[in-house]
This record gives structure tokens, sequence and C-alpha cells, in this order.
């Protein structure tokens, strides 16, 4: 009988040393080594065909398939998936503790049991009655759901096979581990075997597979990023505790647009999708208010027009504090720095606060010249009038840039009733589609700020 073997793993990268280490050489990550035993050499390794045949077949020979989306109930969930719920596909979707995950699948799985769909519900983590008590708390009886608190893996591959659902939801992936395993559950191979699994599960039977996974305290996916790798689709569901609104965006999906993002607001009935993203971010905007400007962003395929704010006050200690949240720091570095050099703007004994209103995080460039604006707007104690939406990348010469997908934001302004959009002069549309919103095309920093600030 062959020996088993073990190695010591880093459980943040997944890098294999012959002795125990106290930093990763690979990641740099401390005590993220554990000794796991790994399969001994010339056993037999568990795998599976992702649905097809074992044999090579011709590229012309594989017949094209359309996929046959079908719905979850929420249409901002429907979103994010690229427009529904694809057969045969693996779903991640990653979050705090506490911020509505199992509600959310929850209330999908309801939705679609009520259209004749048999689903599967596997807890590792709560009990059945801890999920009735939140079903009974949604007001939700479905009654084609069957509930599972199992954590090993060949039990509940067991269970699919009995049951033969239509949907699986594992919550969450961290807690399942197989028993031709030697490790435990939550290591980087019990992660990766148990993600890899539900693959073959899923592309085989066409069952659409749905895992939940933890959150790190950097914000990312526990467990090997590899982990992303093998599914389809990932998401990550974010949001402020003190904010009724959750965000549901898109990292990646093989059946759609990535960069999606849904809205949905947290109330005592569960997760209701908001249909203006829009109107809720502005819905308590001060009038009159320096520093206060509104940009047009594009999430995905959706246009969202969102409040970006800035306070320049006088500096209380030798160093200047730059504090940003919901756009890059390093971003709004670059542009105070652009801001001395081209409009001569002397903010080295300066304190700079730039804050995105209502915990959206914005990463596009298009948001550079709203980040000028509003800081120049604290600078001067100007207001920038309220009808007003403005939108550009600002590079280090001072010159405005074109961005992408001018007519969604332009619409989306003018829908908002907005009167006026301050626009890079190279995006500038060939033929306006929306009359009722005066467009200002700017080349330079510094006539942008003559037509705010005129």
């Amino acid at each position: 009988m062959t020996k088993p073997r073990s190695a010591f793993i880093c459980q943040n990268c997944g890098y294999a040393a012959s002795k125990w280490l106290g930093r990763c050489p690979d990641c740099g990550e401390w005590n993220s080594i554990v000794e796991e035993l790994v399969h001994p050499l010339g056993a037999k390794k568990p795998g599976g065909t992702l649905g097809g045949s074992s044999a090579a077949t011709p590229f012309h020979e594989v017949s094209s398939q359309e996929y046959t989306r079908f719905s979850s109930g929420l249409p901002e969930f429907d979103r994010v998936l690229g427009g529904g719920i694809v057969p045969g596909s693996l779903v991640l979707l990653g979050g705090d503790p506490g911020i509505g995950k199992s509600t959310l699948l929850l209330q999908a799985a309801e939705f679609m049991q009520r259209h004749g769909r048999r689903l599967l519900y596997v807890s590792g983590e709560e009990s059945e009655r801890q999920i009735k008590m939140r079903g009974d708390r949604l007001g939700i009886q479905p009654s084609h759901l069957f509930l599972l608190t199992e954590t090993c893996l060949e039990r509940i591959l067991e269970t699919v096979d009995q049951l033969q659902p239509e949907v699986i939801v594992l919550d969450s992936v961290q807690t399942v581990f197989s028993e031709k395993l030697g490790s435990a559950p939550g290591s980087i191979s019990q992660v990766r075997e148990v993600a890899t699994q539900f693959l073959l599960l899923s592309k085989q039977r066409s069952i659409p597979a749905f895992l939940v996974g933890h959150i790190t305290k950097d914000g990312a996916l526990a467990g090997p990023k590899s982990l992303e790798h093998i599914v389809d689709t990932v998401l990550y569901f974010e949001g402020e505790r003190y904010h009724s609104h959750r965000i549901v965006r898109t990292v990646k999906n093989r059946f759609g647009a990535a960069n999606e993002l849904g809205v949905f607001e947290m109330t005592s009935e569960g997760l209701i999708p908001v249909d203006n993203p829009s109107k809720l971010f502005l819905s308590e905007r001060p009038a009159g208010a320096s520093g206060s400007v509104v940009i047009g962003c594009v999430e995905g395929s959706r246009p969202i027009l969102v409040e970006l704010q800035a306070l320049v006050s006088g500096a209380n200690y030798a160093s200047p504090r730059r504090m940003a949240a919901g756009v890059d720091p390093n971003r709004v570095s670059l542009l105070l720095a652009m801001l001395d050099k081209r409009l001569g703007m002397q903010l080295g004994g300066s304190d700079v606060y730039v804050n995105v209103a209502g915990g959206l995080t914005v990463d596009e460039p298009a948001a550079d010249l709203g980040i000028v604006a509003s800081i120049v707007s604290s600078y001067r104690n100007r207001a920038v009038a309220q009808d007003r939406v403005i939108f550009g990348e600002v590079g280090l010469a001072g010159e405005v840039r074109a961005t992408s997908q001018t007519p969604l934001r332009i619409r989306e302004a003018a829908s908002m009733g907005f009167r006026q959009c301050i626009l890079p002069h190279n995006s500038l549309p060939r033929q306006e589609q929306q009359p009722e919103i005066e467009l200002i095309p700017v080349r330079t920093v510094q006539e942008s700020m003559e037509v705010l600030f005129d």
C-alpha cells in the first residue's frame, strides 16, 4: 500500500513547499502555509468530462447551441447574470457576512420553484430550522424547495442523484469537504476539489449551481485564486452596513458582459430591486453646496448618475491629508498634482477629502473631470449649478480625453431632468438624440473650469 504523502501548501496562493515556512515565498503572506495530505504518486485522481466526448472533436463538427435562459424573478439579479440563468452554469457569489447572500438566493429560489423548478438548497453553516425561519420572515412558502444540511461532498452528490434537482445552491463552498482528501474543510485543496466536482456536475447534467463564498478581510474571495477561474460567473455582493441599498457587481461572466451592476434595497420584506439607481443616489443631494457635483458613469451596460463630494480645508499638521472613499486615492493624488501645475492651485497646505455619496465605488477614468470640478468648487467655495452633469477623463497635461458610451450617459442625464452636460470635445455625438439637454464640449481643464464657474 502506498503511503500517503503530505505537503505544505499556502492557503492564499497554492504554493507548495516540502517543509513549513512562516512566510510564503510566492505571495508573501504570513502564517498561511498548512500541511495537507496529497495524492500519492501513481494514485488515481478524480476527473471527468464537461458533458462532451473524451475524444477530440473537429471544430466544424461541433454543433452550435443557443443557451435558453430563465429568469430568477429578480430583474437586477438577471441583469448581472447577463440576462438570466443559463442551464449548466456555475456561479460564485461572494460577500461580507450578513450582507444578504442567503436572502438573495432564497428569494430567487422561491420564484423559480413557483414556476415548476425543483431546487436543492445545501447549507453547511445553518440548520434547516434557521433557513425556515428566514423564509417565514420573508413571507415565502416554497413547496418545491428541498433543504439539506450536509458538509460531505460525496453525500451531497448522492442526494443530487436521488432528488434530480434543476437548480442547486451551496452555502457555502468553504464548509464542504471531500472524504478523498485528508485536509480540513476550507483548505485550498478541498475548495478546489469541491468547485471542480460541482463544475462537472453542472456541465454534465445542465444544472445551474450557485456557490456562496466567504470574503477575506481584504475584500477578496477566500480560497485559491483558481476558484474564480473554475466557475463561469463571479459576483460580488457589496454594501455598507449603515446604508439600505446593496450592490451586486459582476467581475467575470462567460455568458454575458462583465462589470454589470445590480442595485437592491434591503427591507424587512427582503431585497427589493431598484429600477432607477440614479434617483436613489441623488435623492439626498444638498442644494447649493460647494464641492458637490454630479458625474455620469457607466457600470457594464447601465448608466448611473452619482454625487461626488470634495472638501478642501486647511491642514492642521505639516503633512496634509489626502483621503478618498469610492474613488482611487492614487488617481486623486495625480489630479491634485495636475491642478497645481496647470491651474496654479496651491493645495500643498490643504487637506483634501473626496467621497462618492451613497457608498458606490467608481473605477472608470470618466470620473476624473468630476473629481477636479468638486475639488475646485470646494477650494473656491463656489457651488456648481444643480442642473449640470459632468464626465470626462483628465490627462496630466490638463487635456480632457474622450470617454466611451457617451449617448448612454447623455440619455440618463436628460431623463433625470438635467439641462446641461459638460463632456469631452472628442466624445460629442454626431447626431444628438436628446435636444432638451444642452451639450457643452470642452478640450482642457481650464476651459471646463471657466464654463463651470463663469
